[in-house]
């Protein structure tokens, strides 16, 4: 299930001005030169910012995600045609051989289903050549973000923000469930220009890091370090894994 806020054309074609700020990129771009990735997948692309900051750096870079809406708005930016652009999730990858698979942002957690998750570590791996590295990021359990969460109301998050071509935009968010492992938030946005009122419903899924260790390693992969978010300190995990040589585990088995 898409949220809204990705998969709603109108709500997909503000994303980037409501959050202009991509710095959280910096630790990944990085990542691609230490690892000498000169081809990248880049799954949960989302409109396409890290993508085609990549492709400007001359990498050869896929981006897929299941929201059409997004996809279709990084589509039409400047320099998309460097880009190869898929619609689907990580079980609808075509062959390939790439150096690095990324997951940036919310990506991770925003795969909230444990099915879901699966398909997504078996299609990275599907689509890594071997020695090719996994690299994403998920919050720490351990800090309890939604306790700091719990605070957002439309008075302690409203925001007004005057986008071109599409006037004045409200935006405000709040907690609507924390069921751990997994943690819901609605986000709501007013267009002035007509009054629509357009809300999306999001849940992140908080994964331990024994869990994530352990998924991966059933999945063929070797973790190879785990990272601190240099944008969240303290707050974030950044795994980055190795397609391995041994055959990912069959589901059931130890």
């Amino acid at each position: 299930m898409v949220d809204a806020m990705f998969g709603h054309p109108r709500l997909a074609a503000i994303y980037d001005p409501l959050d202009p700020d991509r710095s959280d990129l910096d630790a990944y771009l990085a990542m691609a030169e230490e690892f000498g990735a000169r081809s990248v997948l880049d799954i949960g692309c989302g409109t396409g910012v890290f993508a085609l900051l990549l492709a400007e750096r001359g990498i050869t870079v896929t981006g897929i995600d299941p929201a059409r809406a997004s996809v279709d708005v990084a589509r039409g930016k400047p320099g998309a045609e460097r880009v190869r652009w898929l619609d689907g999730d990580a079980g609808d990858l075509p062959p390939m051989q790439i150096d690095l698979v990324t997951m940036t942002g919310n990506v991770a957690q925003a795969i909230a289903d444990p099915q879901a998750w699966r398909t997504t570590l078996r299609g990275a791996y599907e689509a890594l050549r071997p020695g090719g590295r996994l690299v994403f990021e998920t919050r720490d359990p351990a800090q309890r973000v939604w306790e700091e969460w719990a605070e957002w109301t439309r008075q302690t998050t409203y925001r007004m923000t005057d986008i071109p071509g599409v006037g004045h935009v409200e935006a405000w968010a709040e907690l609507t469930d924390v069921s751990l492992p997994l943690v819901s938030f609605r986000g709501t946005h007013v267009f002035a220009a007509d009054g629509d009122v357009l809300t999306s419903e999001s849940t992140l899924r908080f994964r331990e890091r024994t869990e994530v260790e352990r998924d991966l390693h059933e999945h063929g992969f070797v973790v190879e370090d785990v990272r601190d978010a240099p944008d969240r300190p303290g707050s974030e995990f950044v795994f980055v894994a190795r397609r391995g040589t041994a055959e990912p585990v069959p589901p059931g088995m130890p």
